[in-house]
């Protein structure tokens, strides 16, 4: 019989990225808020950073790893052919069905399928969203060492401006609280061999504090529904970014 969601073998935070450093860029002030309310969060990164301009695969590692325990999260790397080689199939996405099935995820985090960014990105983002599909069915033959799992939500984070998709209203995430957002500084100022392109800790704080503003708060984190989310009841719905 499948686990329910509220099962001990299943619920979570799963999050994907296609670089070390992807995940606590694009979306690590979320997770920090989630694993300080006691929420477990598993990071599965789709490189080692191997074509990046800044930073050997070893020092990209470590980085991550470091970052990952800042946050309270586990983390692994998975091959699937390297940075700047991942390629959109579906074997690589059996391979992130099957991390799926294992982590048993109640909610799973990727980056968006905009074009017009790192092109890993938007392969991660199409991988994952396979990846979430095929793990929910129980026929499929390379899967059936581990039963089948189905996630509840599929969210997607966009790590820089570029993959922000047009025509999806987001989903704000309030993370104002300060050990939050301290931790989520720490993270990012782990991949210091990443600070020598950009500035990349001024663009995301400026683009958190951007959405923070539209919704009331002093920062939030823009996530981007994959599909239609369900309520159960208008009451669990809390408030909107809007101010009549």
């Amino acid at each position: 019989m499948k686990p329910t969601p509220t099962s001990p073998e299943t619920g979570g935070l799963l999050v994907f990225g296609a670089h070390p450093d992807d995940i606590e860029f694009g979306c690590g002030a979320v997770v920090a808020r989630e694993t300080a309310a006691g929420v477990r969060a598993h990071f599965v990164v789709c490189s080692r950073g191997e074509s990046g301009t800044h930073g050997a695969p070893e020092q990209r590692v470590a980085e991550a790893t470091a970052a990952a325990k800042l946050l309270g999260a586990s983390v692994e790397f998975v091959d699937l052919g390297g940075d700047a080689h991942l390629e959109y199939g579906v074997a690589q996405s059996l391979v992130l069905a099957a991390i799926v099935r294992r982590v048993r995820p109640r909610i799973v985090l990727s980056p968006t399928v905009v074009e017009a960014q790192h092109p890993d990105h938007a392969v991660v983002g199409r991988l994952v969203r396979d990846a979430a599909r095929l793990a929910r069915y129980g026929g499929v033959a390379e899967l059936q060492a581990l039963p089948a799992h189905a996630i509840d939500v599929l969210l997607q984070y966009a790590v820089t401006p570029d993959g922000e998709p047009a025509g999806i209203a987001p989903v704000l995430i309030d993370v104002s609280e300060k050990p939050v957002r301290d931790a989520w500084v720490a993270a990012m100022e782990a991949h210091a061999s990443q600070m020598k392109t950009r500035n990349y800790i001024e663009l995301q704080l400026t683009r958190a504090r951007l959405n923070g503003l539209r919704a009331g708060a002093e920062h939030a984190i823009a996530l981007f529904p994959a599909e239609p989310l369900v309520f159960d009841s208008l009451q669990s719905l809390r408030r909107s970014a809007r101010r009549f």
